[in-house]
């Protein structure tokens, strides 16, 4: 962010007891100071295990900036024009942690509201200002109630900002009513993250899985023109010619939206059914040669892509934003004895992921379920690390079969935590390590848990290979685990463990003892 801008609240003597509200506008006041913090201020940091980065510089060819505007006086001028950073004003409700309350105390407002300038700012906008209001919880008809928003009313008109950032899910009526009222577009958190999911997904399977999510979100949300944009059916067009009595208004235009949009959303679900046998090929081939596989995932901008990148030198795209990276990537990796594994990163999860994502990425978020191994990076330097942890724990209880998978917590950004909090997540996550994918901190220590971790083949074998079928030897070397390997005149010796497909073909090819 360029600017901020904070709530003004006269101060209160030091005697003079302070308000709720007071204290919410402090909190805004706070988090807009800091709210690039939520994204690490300084930019995008990368090793050398990164590669070369080209998504990056392709996804940063056309960047939003502040203070131009895209109305052109000279046409001539449209080649070379910026898109104008969007101005957003965000608001938050805290209280009850009942129903309908995404924050329940001030603390988990102060973090929500960080996170949601942050999610804001990597959708391409600009905080201007926020508003906190402290209710049980949001009002059922403008989610904030009719004084506060008419406050945030002045608040648009004061900054000039062109867009409310609610957070929380709006209800289609709510929406309608702040809108009425401010007299901009609101949106809501889900929105966002959509949003930011449709600019960042690559891949036809991501961009279909995208595009079916919000049109999920859209259905029940679209807003109708009344009674003028009805289809009238009247004389002899109306029933196919019967006549009377079958006259009347016919389809109106956002009943014709709705169909259109069921029709699109069911073309979209056969698209992703029929794109799922190709990963579930890739799924088969590896059990089949007996692979183990190991998936990294955890909130977003933990540290995942930084991670598969120092363990594998994938070159996947790194960048200090959230949900910079959406398609799955499935890199080859070694432990430190040799034996193949695959690393699968995932997408991120955040606070309250829209179910519309959750449904239509359960193809991808399959790879956790069917991983052997889940390495569940946190950011040990986020303010709330907890609340991340369980947020992702919750979107892996959605997953069928991924709380079942052994768990692994990848403490990451040792270089940039505090040792306090460090000790503190040690102490309540005993299954953790401590690394830095950008300084290398605990790598070493990291792959030897792994490969500690990984299930080991079950099968012992005690053959003589003959020199021609070196191709058996080389698998074992491979997949399995070697006891003693001796060269001897009829072919090569191996005590060994491997699985049971390897050792029927061991047991086939294996010089006869006498």
């Amino acid at each position: 962010m360029s600017e901020t801008h904070s709530t003004t609240t006269p101060s209160p003597t030091p005697d003079e007891p302070r308000s709720p509200q007071q204290v919410a506008d402090d909190v805004v006041a706070r988090v807009l100071a800091r709210a690039g913090t939520a994204l690490h201020a300084g930019g995008t940091v990368h090793s050398s295990f990164d590669g070369d980065q080209l998504d990056l510089e392709e996804r940063t060819s056309l960047r939003r900036v502040a203070g131009l505007s895209t109305e052109l006086e000279d046409v001539t001028e449209v080649e070379y024009r910026e898109l104008r950073l969007e101005k957003v004003v965000l608001v938050g409700v805290w209280g009850s942690s009942g129903a309908g309350s995404a924050n329940g105390t001030l603390g988990e407002a102060e973090v929500s509201l960080r996170e949601l300038a942050a999610l804001a700012e990597t959708a391409g906008s600009q905080v201007l200002e926020g508003l906190l209001q402290r209710r049980a919880k949001p009002d059922p008809g403008t989610y904030l109630g009719s004084g506060k928003a008419a406050e945030l009313a002045s608040v648009v008109a004061a900054v000039g900002a062109d867009t409310v950032v609610v957070d929380g899910e709006l209800a289609p009526s709510q929406r309608r009513a702040l809108e009425d009222i401010v007299r901009v577009k609101v949106v809501d958190r889900t929105a966002l993250i959509l949003d930011i999911f449709a600019q960042h997904a690559k891949s036809r399977e991501g961009k279909a899985q995208v595009e079916l999510a919000q049109l999920e979100y859209l259905l029940p949300r679209l807003r109708g023109w009344g009674e003028s944009m009805s289809r009238q059916a009247g004389g002899q067009v109306g029933g196919a010619g019967a006549g009377m009595g079958s006259r009347g208004p016919g389809e109106t235009k956002i009943e014709l939206d709705r169909r259109r949009i069921r029709n699109r959303m069911a073309k979209l679900r056969r698209e992703i059914a029929a794109m799922q046998p190709a990963r579930l090929t890739k799924r088969a081939s590896r059990r089949r040669n007996a692979i183990p596989s190991v998936a990294i995932a955890g909130y977003t901008n933990a540290g995942k892509s930084s991670l598969l990148n120092r363990l594998t030198n994938a070159g996947v795209l790194v960048e200090n934003a959230l949900f910079a990276t959406l398609d799955p990537t499935v890199r080859r990796a070694e432990t430190v004895d040799g034996r193949v594994y695959t690393l699968a990163d995932t997408v991120g999860f955040v606070r309250a992921l829209p179910h519309q994502l959750v449904e239509a990425f359960r193809s991808t978020l399959e790879e956790v379920a069917d991983a052997d191994l889940i390495l569940h990076v946190v950011d040990a330097s986020h303010p709330d690390p907890e609340g991340q942890i369980a947020a992702v724990r919750h979107v892996f209880a959605d997953i069928p079969g991924a709380m079942d998978v052994p768990e692994i917590i990848v403490l990451n950004k040792a270089d940039l935590a505090s040792p306090e909090a460090i000790a503190r997540l040690r102490s309540r996550e005993l299954h953790s390590i401590v690394v830095s994918a950008h300084s290398g901190e605990g790598i070493t220590e990291l792959q030897a848990l792994i490969a500690d971790q990984l299930p080991r083949p079950g099968v012992s074998v005690d053959v003589v290979v003959p020199y021609h079928r070196g191709d058996l030897v080389s698998r074992v070397h491979e997949h399995g685990d070697i006891d003693h390997e001796e060269h001897t005149a009829d072919g090569t010796a191996l005590r060994a463990r491997v699985d049971e497909s390897l050792a029927a073909e061991l047991e086939a090819a294996a010089v006869r003892r006498a």
